[in-house]
């Protein structure tokens, strides 16, 4: 959530900023602004509320700013409604006003992230003469900074020092200092930030897209250090002010990944891009029929002495989770427990010292699923993470990584990750089912070949998008609540499919075990409430198929998802997709599909921003 941008170079900053920042709202944000520098002096900061093309337009497209060095931003409002006031950047000045407007303070800055003491430390500052004009914890750091850079009559380095030090919660941090002409600094907790150089410039964001367009090389800030940026420089520090040593990481992506492709929205595009991203994330560890986990780390020695596997994630990554629960039991027959990572950290869990830890997360800086490998390793226990982005926070410090091979995802609605995800623990269970004998070579040759075969079958379920489309028209303007209902590993793919439709369609939809909606939740039906049933497991399907006929008889509308071959649904429901058959333990993959496609297109009936819903965003870097 939340986007930075910083650049000092040769060019002008204002629309290299600008740029940087339309590549990050899928971030989620309500607010942006910017603060440039032409030479000695630091220029105007700008805001505006809403999107960012009415900064764009405030600045004209940035070409009102002269000057090649500054910061930008696009806040997700925690401390503060969203307005000009609260919105980024933040001064050290006594401001009466909004805070736009020349900047005469002498520390300039931006944040992401949440400052727990900010109330403290700003009773603090209240009685050293600092006045305060936002209701944000921003305007906070940026004055005590400016509070340790005077009193001590000390440099950026200490005066950074002592303020990360001091701070509570988390951060990536830009600022700007009156007397330090062509500088920018930063520093970071927990909160992501990346440094990129090319042709004598530097670049500095919150995420890869912002900069992929000007180089691939970058520099990864280390939690609890900071960084000075000048042109085609980058030194970094650690809390004792020491300057330490950095590698440059080339970053894969193309800029045609980060682009939409012809497609209307990223989510579309994301969508398509689901076969190749699990072929490649197949094919990262799979080779002639055999899975190999060296690289990750994972040999037969490890996984024979793990005795459980605890898995924990948030959102769409739980869910990953909650599918892979029933493969993992199921083919490995090794206990395995599921746990939101916003709930495992305070619950104070009795965690198995000789079990594996599995962290799910698509950006890697999840803040939830960060403390719960935290909690995780202080007990003893041996982590994995299943991420996308390299030298994220998780995958550094995970014992072992999982890289799923999705490329960037934009929209905030995650799919290709999902999916990814999801594959990567499937081959976990086929491997951890051989090494402890609970399958055989042939089984486990056929459990390949199955997964093999997902990306061909999920092309197949592309050609019903018509089909799909067609549904959700006529469902878009629904007033009744939506469930969703399945058993099993039915159940888990169904609070995907919710949510889908929930965050993207503000559709409000429920996803319920089937053998649970007379317990209560059957109250709810009534005429024309839709009903979707998912039933892709054969020992499960006539269950399933008996609760819907039950919500039927309430007045229900019914649409069933399941495999090819089972037409006799069309006998009790009224809608039906069919997916192509596959292994049972996989066919969540091919289920999944429809459900975010009928999300997208439920959404697009209704108007909406697709890519970029209201209240959401992307990486929830905070608590």
């Amino acid at each position: 959530m939340c986007g930075i941008v910083g650049f000092v170079g040769n060019q002008p900053a204002a629309p290299i900023l600008l740029h940087g920042l339309s590549k990050l709202e899928y971030r989620g944000y309500d607010s942006a602004g910017l603060v440039v520098r032409d030479g000695e002096e630091l220029a105007e900061v700008v805001k505006a509320t809403g999107r960012l093309k009415n900064l764009c337009e405030l600045t004209n497209n940035g070409e009102s700013l002269p000057g090649n060095c500054g910061i930008g931003h696009t806040r997700w409002a925690t401390h503060g409604v969203p307005s000009v006031t609260n919105a980024h950047p933040h001064v050290s000045g006594n401001c009466t006003g909004s805070g736009s407007g020349p900047v005469e303070s002498d520390v300039v800055g931006v944040h992401n992230g949440i400052i727990e003491n900010y109330q403290e430390l700003r009773e603090k500052l209240s009685k050293h003469g600092y006045r305060f004009y936002s209701q944000t914890d921003t305007e906070v750091v940026i004055k005590l900074v400016d509070y340790y850079y005077k009193k001590y009559q000390i440099g950026p380095i200490d005066a950074i020092a002592k303020t990360m030090v001091r701070v509570r919660g988390s951060y990536a941090l830009e600022l700007m200092f009156k007397d330090r002409p062509g500088e920018i600094w930063v520093a970071r907790k927990e909160s992501p930030m990346i440094v990129g150089i090319a042709n004598g410039e530097t670049y500095v964001a919150s995420d890869v897209p912002a900069m992929l367009k000007y180089t691939k090389n970058v520099y990864y800030i280390g939690n609890m250090e900071f960084a000075m940026l000048k042109a085609g420089e980058a030194h970094f520090y650690d809390l004792n002010g020491d300057e330490i040593k950095k590698e440059l990481v080339e970053i894969t992506w193309d800029t045609e990944a980060a682009e939409k492709g012809g497609y209307e929205h990223f989510m579309m595009k994301e969508i398509h891009e689901q076969p190749k991203a699990i072929q490649d994330t197949i094919h990262s560890v799979v080779s002639d029929g055999r899975i190999d986990f060296s690289g990750i780390g994972l040999t037969e020695e490890i996984m024979k002495g793990i005795s459980s596997i605890l898995i924990t994630g948030c959102g769409s990554a739980w869910h990953v989770g909650m599918a892979s629960h029933y493969v993992l039991e199921g083919i490995a027959r090794i206990p395995v427990r599921v746990e939101l990572a916003s709930e495992l950290r305070y619950r104070h869990p009795v965690l198995d010292s000789n079990g594996l830890v599995i962290v799910i997360s698509q950006s890697g800086e999840t803040a939830d699923s960060l403390a719960a490998l935290r909690l995780a390793k202080e007990q003893g226990c041996k982590t994995l993470a299943i991420v996308n982005v390299v030298g994220s926070s998780i995958a550094r410090e995970a014992d072992n990584v999982f890289y799923t091979v999705a490329g960037p995802e934009i929209s905030v609605a995650t799919t290709k990750a999902y999916s990814t995800q999801l594959v990567c623990c499937y081959l976990l269970a086929v491997q951890f089912g051989l090494v402890r004998g609970t399958i055989d070579e042939d089984v486990y040759k056929y459990y390949i070949s199955e997964i093999e075969t997902i990306p061909a079958k999920i092309e197949k379920i592309f050609e019903n998008n018509e089909r799909i489309q067609w549904f959700a028209s006529k469902y878009a303007n629904a007033h009744h609540d939506i469930f969703f209902i399945g058993r099993g590993i039915d159940y888990a793919i169904c609070l995907e499919g919710s949510l889908k439709l929930k965050e993207i369609s503000y559709v409000h939809s429920e996803a319920y075990a089937a053998g649970e909606l007379k317990h209560g939740t059957i109250s709810l039906i009534e005429d024309g409430t839709l009903v979707i049933g998912v039933l892709t497991q054969p020992d499960l399907y006539e269950k399933t198929v008996s609760n819907m006929v039950e919500v039927k008889s309430r007045g229900a509308y019914l649409m069933g998802l399941t495999c090819a071959g089972n037409y006799e649904l069309e006998d009790s429901c009224s809608f039906v997709i069919y997916v192509p058959k596959i292994e049972n333990w996989f066919a969540g993959s091919l289920a999944v599909i429809p459900l975010q496609l009928l999300g997208y297109y439920v959404s697009v009936a209704k108007g909406l921003d697709v890519d970029k819903p209201r209240n959401l965003a992307k990486s929830v870097t905070v608590e």
